[in-house]
């Protein structure tokens, strides 16, 4: 008999760990629900989500965004599907880059994090047309979102398609996944009646679909007030707080809370303050709600031409508590964080137990939650709009500012308060360079190369017509552009020609805009705004003797991406005519017109490399400023440092770029009127709605332009701009966005986690004794001047703070002792660092700025 060997396997303790937590990642999970909740694995959970659209990102952004995400509090990533980026004709699938579905599921699984998909199809998310694909406008006899059989057809087939590869990779939590819900159609029940008869077959129909896939987890239906058991409807709002299922068996589930609002080229800078997002947060928890997800969390940039809207900006950042490049929004995501910290300490109770509901005033009301093991958790909750309030709670006073909750995990201590801001508040800057070239040999400036196009039509005509045709119909949006050119003859005795005054040209559009050229010279250009994407335009235009060349160039600027029949929505010209002739108004659109779809330049592909010789570029040191219809291409170093980059184009008109063949997506610095109403400071006081807090009036809605790191090559990065109307490109600068400088203001009664209240925060292990100041700076930097201290009754905010009538004239050397050569520092509001005898009878406060470099 052989003898036996007994081997010993030495593993590494981390290794060890890495093995434990994938052991649990890929762990079976039954996935129910009751009237409470969702239950895994028999447990109750509330459960706080969080938006993250993996394209409008880039995979080297994935993990630091889930990161981020998940230390602040978060338990699930939220993403849609969209349909339009992977089935670009039918079967015809992509899932590279920043469509790789697969690779961002598994990077949440990872991290821990379990994860919301939702299928849709459609998607609205103002994405290019509602992420459904123009293709299957035009597969004969297709109408979307209706008992459509075309439709339900490709609905269903990019859905099991979808489902399919989940189950081959193992995502969903039945087979050990992080997916634990899906999600079917979406926010169709607003608009289920306009379909008439088709309408609600449609959405029975697309429940039923859903649940046939066996996909071992709950499906969800948003804003579906009829979604047949077992589906759950969930709600989309700024509020959510009174929605209530359409079953007693389905828990309250809140699919969108929208931290801030999306934006339109040309229009004011809509914000959500982080006090009333947290009011809307605490207040559905207070009211039985058990899982809520912020619509966004990280918003993005839509890169290319995957904005919808139409108008929608090129990015996307939301107002969200990640911003667009990817740095946490401060102090919203901080404020959030404490928040779901807060909340996550009364999960049993609120889980376990039935409200009791207090009135403490006309605006004024408590929740209780209690159970028979002690357990004991209120939400305080002060609705009036205007009015601070102190109440009595259990033989207790508390003061709650207006429109504030106060989380009580213990039914005695405030640990927080929606109002109240403690956390620190970044300043943001973006800090320009100049372009720098790739050296060759002794070259030393930038040297650009140029192709202009062609007014009109280049090549060969695609078709001729008498009149106009819809533009979407015509390019299927291959491309934003169009051009439609006719000939006019003036005879030489028109008086206009003799007093040298001009014909009034007048075009009217669908939408969404057009460059005029006469006799190949811009003379004007028009277009309608995310309010109303037609138009109508006047501008008088030179004419001579004989024959003239008009030619318009027509625009899309992002479709349409919902609304009852929105695929039928057309674009283009619908009438052009001329006054100011002898014989009265000249009517153009009946005339013959040469169509040519898109650009000879997206045609030949110049902005790829494969594309780069097929034009003949003209090299030059000194680009031509204000030329309509220009190319530019220019190699250039990456910027310096490792911070997120923004391509400026403040000195720009309007168009297209790209670098090293990545679509960075339209410019346009369109300016909001000077006669718009904005605001210095925001209140949030009472109910939001996205016209309530905007700034940036007579400011490009939107100047810098996000260029991922990763697109970066060492050197020799091919920068190629399209620019339609004309404009500067030896302004163009890379800017680096970086954190300069914190500030924070905190009193002296805000609420916080108390040794003797016996709470415990599990996530961090520590105890709050006290109110603090905490100030952190990025990654290697450090608190390098303190710039503004001051203890007692400070005014202001962050960036021009003043001392008030109480100063402690010790409150810069205090801080500097503290946070002075520090990248992180905490000051306590307490007795032994700051004179505790000034402003009696006063709640005191801290407030600091610091520099950060």
């Amino acid at each position: 008999m052989a003898k036996m060997k007994l081997c010993f396997i030495y593993i590494a303790p981390m290794l060890l760990l890495s093995m434990l937590l994938l052991a649990i990642l890929t762990m079976a999970s039954n996935v129910t629900y009751d009237r409470r909740s969702l239950i895994i694995d028999g447990q109750r959970k509330l459960l706080i989500s969080a938006s993250i659209h993996y394209p409008r990102s880039v995979p080297a952004m994935w993990p630091g965004l889930v990161q981020a995400a998940k230390e602040g509090g978060v338990d699930v990533i939220e993403t849609y599907v969209f349909w339009n980026g992977h089935e670009l004709s039918p079967n015809n699938y992509y899932f590279g880059e920043r469509y790789d579905l697969v690779k961002f599921v598994k990077i949440v699984q990872q991290s821990g994090l379990l994860l919301i998909l939702r299928i849709g199809p459609f998607v609205a998310a103002e994405w290019n047309f509602g992420g459904v694909p123009v293709w299957l406008h035009y597969v004969p006899g297709t109408v979307f979102r209706t008992n459509n059989e075309p439709f339900k057809y490709y609905m269903h087939k990019f859905t099991t398609f979808i489902v399919n590869l989940m189950k081959q990779e193992k995502l969903f939590a039945s087979q050990g996944g992080p997916i634990i819900l899906a999600q079917i159609e979406n926010e169709y029940g607003d608009i289920e009646r306009v379909y008439g008869e088709g309408g609600k077959p449609y959405a029975m129909w697309a429940a039923n679909m859903a649940l046939s896939q066996g996909i071992g987890i709950p499906w969800i239906m948003c804003q579906q007030y009829d979604a047949p058991d077992p589906v759950i409807n969930t709600c989309n709002s700024f509020y959510c707080d009174q929605f209530i299922p359409n079953s007693a068996n389905k828990p309250k589930f809140w699919t969108e809370n929208w931290p801030g609002w999306f934006k339109t080229f040309g229009a004011r800078d809509p914000h959500r303050p982080p006090e009333d997002v947290a009011y809307a947060v605490a207040r559905f928890f207070q009211k039985g709600g058990s899982l809520m997800n912020y619509y966004m969390y990280h918003g993005g940039t839509n890169f290319g031409r995957t904005s919808g809207g139409p108008f929608i900006t090129t990015s996307y950042d939301y107002d969200a508590p990640i911003d667009e490049y990817g740095l946490r929004r401060l102090p919203k995501w901080q404020h959030l964080k404490e928040l779901h910290r807060s909340i996550k300490l009364c999960e049993h109770a609120l889980l376990n137990s039935e409200p009791t509901l207090l009135s403490l005033g006309p605006l004024q009301e408590a929740d209780v939650y209690s159970d028979s093991s002690g357990a004991c958790a209120a939400f305080i909750a002060n609705n009036d709009e205007e009015n601070d309030k102190t109440i009595e709670f259990q033989n207790v006073s508390y003061h709650l500012p207006a429109w504030s909750v106060s989380i009580l995990p213990d039914c005695k201590n405030v640990v927080f308060n929606t109002a109240k801001v403690g956390s620190q508040n970044s300043i943001v800057t973006m800090v320009p360079e100049i372009l720098q070239p790739s050296l060759h040999g002794s070259l030393k400036a930038l040297q650009w190369e140029v192709f202009v196009e062609k007014v009109g039509i280049w090549g060969k005509a695609d078709f001729v017509k008498s009149g106009f045709v819809d533009h979407l119909n015509t390019t299927k949006d291959t491309t934003d552009y169009l051009w439609y050119t006719t000939r006019l003859n003036v005879d030489s005795n028109e008086e206009f020609l003799k007093t040298g005054s001009r014909p009034i040209l007048i075009i009217e559009s669908k939408g969404h805009g057009v460059h005029v050229f006469v006799n190949k010279e811009l003379e004007a250009s028009a277009y309608g705004n995310g309010s109303d994407i037609t138009f109508k335009s006047a501008s008088p235009v030179p004419l001579k003797a004989g024959s003239n060349e008009i030619a318009l160039l027509s625009m899309t600027i992002g479709l349409q991406n919902a609304g009852p029949f929105y695929e039928w929505v057309g674009a283009g010209l619908t009438s052009v005519r001329i006054e100011g002739f002898s014989n009265g108004t000249v009517d153009l659109s009946t005339h013959t017109w040469t169509y040519k779809i898109g650009l000879q330049g997206e045609h030949l592909g110049v902005f790829k490399e494969s594309g780069a010789s097929t034009v003949n570029w003209v090299a030059t040191s000194t680009p031509t400023k204000n030329k309509p219809l220009t190319w530019y291409k220019v190699l250039v170093d990456p910027p310096s440092g490792d911070e997120p980059i923004g391509l400026d184009m403040i000195q720009m008109g309007k168009g297209l770029a790209w670098l090293n063949g990545n679509e960075i997506g339209r410019y346009w610095p369109r300016r909001s009127s000077i006669h718009d109403e904005c605001v210095h400071e925001c209140n949030y006081r009472g109910k939001f709605k996205p016209d309530k807090c905007l700034t940036g009036c007579g400011e490009p809605t939107q100047r810098w332009y996000h260029v991922p790191r990763s697109w970066f090559k060492q050197d020799r990065n091919v920068l190629v701009i399209f620019e339609e109307k004309g404009g500067d490109p030896t302004t163009i600068r890379f800017s680096r966005r970086k954190t300069t400088g914190v500030c924070a203001l905190v009193s002296e009664d805000h609420p916080s986690l108390k040794l003797e209240s016996g709470l415990k925060d599990k996530t961090e292990n520590k105890y709050y004794s006290g109110a603090t100041v905490h100030l952190k700076c990025p990654i290697n930097t450090h608190i390098s001047t303190v710039k503004f201290a001051s203890f007692g009754t400070p005014m202001g905010k962050c960036g021009s703070y003043s001392t008030g009538q109480c100063h402690d004239p010790m409150s810069v050397s205090m801080v500097e002792k503290v946070c002075l050569n520090k990248r992180e520092c905490v000051i306590e509001l307490s007795k032994e660092n700051f004179n505790s005898d000034a402003c009696p009878g006063v709640i005191r406060k801290l407030a600091v700025e610091a520099v950060c470099s």
